[in-house]
């Protein structure tokens, strides 16, 4: 019998596959990521991140997205901070260095500040906010956690092209690992999204949109992804 989905699946199945998706992401096995999607997270961070202050990845896996932006901001002096529940992948995001790295459950940062974690003032999530109640929990947390006047930044699948052949409607789909290499298990559930959504779970988690980006795949010219910038409601 298949599992329910769930976050807790979503959360076991990661943990799961931790080792090949560090491999798949350092490896630039993904031709979506390579092409478009990881220039564009970084760029809008950039765009959004200011002269000094400290930025949290949420959800940042391996770490990559931390090493990316020291790398491609070297005047900037940006304290980064990584956040992820799952112990292997940050312990290979603590191996490649970049930034602080900790092993913290969305739930968690919904519940308990962390000590070790100063005011923000950008937070940026790049599609690993895939899941239900956990992500509404981590999104709720958010503006107590940013300066006024700090933003979230915020990737993920584009509801219309991800959408594929099921109703327009939020809900759980089955994941994939397809396009991602070899070596992978039981793919991770997914909850998805439609555009209205989104935004419902932002103004329900207290934020207000600033902008939207749609990032185009240079073949096909559709939408690779959808960036949301939001900032906490006054």
């Amino acid at each position: 019998m298949a599992k329910p989905f769930s976050d807790q699946g979503v959360l076991e199945a990661w943990t799961q596959n931790a080792l090949p998706w560090t491999h798949a992401v350092r490896e630039k096995r993904i031709a979506s990521r390579t092409r478009v999607t990881d220039d564009a997270i970084v760029q809008t961070a950039l765009s959004w991140a200011p002269q000094q202050g400290a930025i949290l990845d949420l959800g940042c896996g391996e770490g990559w997205l931390c090493r990316a932006l020291v790398s491609q901001a070297p005047d900037r002096a940006l304290c980064l901070f990584g956040i992820d529940a799952v112990a292997a992948l940050v312990e290979a995001a603590r191996a490649a260095g970049g930034a602080t790295f900790q092993l913290l459950e969305y739930r968690q940062l919904a519940s308990e500040r962390p000590q070790w974690l100063p005011p923000l003032d950008l937070v940026i999530s790049n599609f690993a906010l895939i899941g239900d109640a956990d992500v509404a929990a981590a999104l709720g947390a958010l503006p107590a956690l940013l300066v006024p006047g700090g933003q979230v930044v915020i990737q993920t699948l584009h509801p219309l092209m991800a959408c594929g052949e099921l109703p327009y409607q939020d809900g759980w789909r089955e994941g994939s690992w397809q396009g991602c290499g070899s070596g992978f298990a039981e793919a991770a559930p997914w909850y998805f999204r439609t555009l209205s959504g989104w935004l419902t779970l932002l103004r329900d988690s207290g934020l207000r949109l600033l902008a939207t980006r749609e990032p185009l795949h240079p073949d096909t010219g559709k939408p690779a992804s959808l960036i949301l910038i939001a900032t906490p409601e006054a």
